[in-house]
């Protein structure tokens, strides 16, 4: 098929021909999560946004390298270089080792990622597994005169890089701006000015994440990793950078500037943003009790959702807007996209009980250049998921003899469904595998609550019992602080 699509570059701020640095190859990359709670409903966001992307363009015929990073260090409480790390933070608290937190809300924001039928990335690099090629990105910037040292930790030396390039150029940010704005910051007198942001941070004592350096024992700064970690994987310049609209700055605004400050070049040809969600019109946070993790989504124990929504329905909801327009999770939009989602896959298997005749009273190959001219135009699937629902109609008279269709087009028909709503659109039909979930969490859930009862009368043989019973399911029981938890050995 010939390449006709467009993507919205945030960096120039307009939509331009996706043309590959080294077509076919596509370098893709993405920020991953931060590891120190469950994936929650502004993750799904962006792993369903770019997992369309790496879909459409293997569907394109692209050989694309799509890496995505798990961030297990240096991403601290205060986004201006200060605090506890996020990790070790969560550690401290339940008294485990950092990289204990880290595996165990990996291997969870891995098991929502398949309930949600995101692919893996090609490649899935993790921070902690880089500090090498971090110290040499540093070790680039000095000589370049973009870092210096300060009481054991290095900064990235803003004012002396926008002499000679534009800081600010993808947020929109002017460095004239952050001068005139600087104030001295409590535990930021160490820097030259606020905006300047860490490379590498001394570990104070109490630290546990830390590594020995030529400027002091501590670890890489949040933004660094990624620039490192991209250029490893995808080269010195690659395609595409994606990422949460809440990442434009600092984060990636500092990728550029490492990026340009250590080659002498920017990265990345094209940024994309998602944009974010709300619940019921309000801005997601735990302060607000609106915050829904995945899981509770999926099980309906939350207290701001009135029912549970299966993966594909949150799937087949976000990919009812554009990735670049704001989202507002509410039941009864979550309720209409499940009837909707229910129809589209009904018209799907109603597809292989049509019969062909000798002639079409409609024009397949029309329809089919709608959806493509939808997905080509910056990925628009709320287009294309109305073109395909214009086409559920024409399925549905085709299926009760009120139109007619040739052999061939029927074939083009079949195909074009499976390959954008399934394999594009990454949909796939859950037919009473949801309702059975919901039913098997009920009764697992009941159980666990007898064994819970069962411990607190010290009926340890009951109890045991239960939780050996359900291991011989092939169900695994894990006790924790707030309960327990269960899931099913794939």
């Amino acid at each position: 098929m010939e390449n006709k699509l467009f993507i919205y570059n945030t960096l120039n701020r307009k939509k331009e021909l996706f043309e590959p640095i080294n077509a076919p190859h596509v370098g893709l990359y993405v920020c991953g999560p931060t590891v120190y709670g469950d994936a929650h409903l502004g993750h799904a966001r962006p792993a369903i946004t770019f997992d369309l992307v790496f879909r459409y363009l293997m569907h394109l015929g692209y050989k694309v390298r799509y890496v995505r990073n798990i961030t297990d260090v240096g991403h601290l409480v205060n986004d201006a270089d200060e605090g506890e790390d996020k990790i070790a933070k969560k550690a401290r608290l339940e008294q485990l080792e950092p990289m204990e937190i880290v595996q165990f809300f990996t291997d969870r924001y891995h098991n929502d990622m398949q309930d949600l039928n995101v692919l893996k990335p090609s490649i899935e690099p993790r921070a902690s597994g880089h500090i090498i090629e971090q110290m040499e990105v540093i070790d680039k910037l000095f000589a370049n005169g973009f870092a210096y040292e300060s009481e054991g930790s290095v900064y990235f030396d803003v004012e002396a890089y926008s002499k000679k390039y534009d800081y600010g150029k993808l947020s929109g940010r002017k460095i004239e701006e952050l001068l005139s704005n600087t104030r001295d910051l409590d535990g930021q007198s160490e820097k030259k000015n606020s905006f300047d942001f860490a490379l590498w941070k001394k570990a104070s004592p109490e630290h546990i994440m830390r590594w020995p350096s030529k400027w002091s024992d501590g670890f890489p700064g949040w933004h660094l990793e990624c620039s490192a970690m991209s250029q490893k994987y995808l080269g010195a310049k690659f395609d595409i950078h994606g990422g949460g609209l809440d990442l434009q700055f600092p984060h990636h605004e500092c990728e550029i500037a490492q990026s340009t400050g250590s080659n002498g070049h920017e990265a990345v040809k094209y940024w994309m943003h998602n944009n974010m969600i709300t619940i019921n019109g309000q801005k997601m946070g735990k302060s607000l009790g609106n915050f829904v993790n995945l899981s509770s989504m999926f099980s309906g124990e939350n207290d701001v959702l009135e029912q549970a929504y299966s993966p594909m329905t949150v799937r087949f909801f976000m990919l009812q807007a554009h990735y670049r327009s704001p989202l507002d999770f509410s039941n009864d939009a979550l309720q209409a996209a499940e009837k909707g989602f229910k129809r589209l896959m009904t018209a799907v298997a109603t597809i292989d009980k049509i019969q062909a005749s000798a002639s079409s009273s409609n024009s397949v190959e029309e329809l089919k250049a709608k959806c493509y001219e939808a997905l080509n135009d910056d990925f628009n699937t709320p287009v294309l998921i109305a073109h395909l629902f214009d086409g559920v109609k024409m399925i549905n008279s085709l299926a009760v003899g009120k139109e007619t269709i040739t052999a061939s087009d029927l074939s083009v028909l079949k195909d074009l469904y499976h390959n954008l709503v399934f394999d594009v659109l990454g949909l796939k039909d859950e037919g009473e595998t949801g309702g059975n979930n919901e039913i098997l969490d009920k009764v697992v859930r009941l159980l666990l609550s007898t064994r819970d009862e069962a411990k607190k009368n010290k009926d340890w043989a009951t109890a045991d019992k239960i939780r050996d019973e359900l291991t011989n399911l092939g169900i695994v029981v894990k006790d924790t602080k707030n309960g327990y938890e269960w899931e099913i050995l794939k």
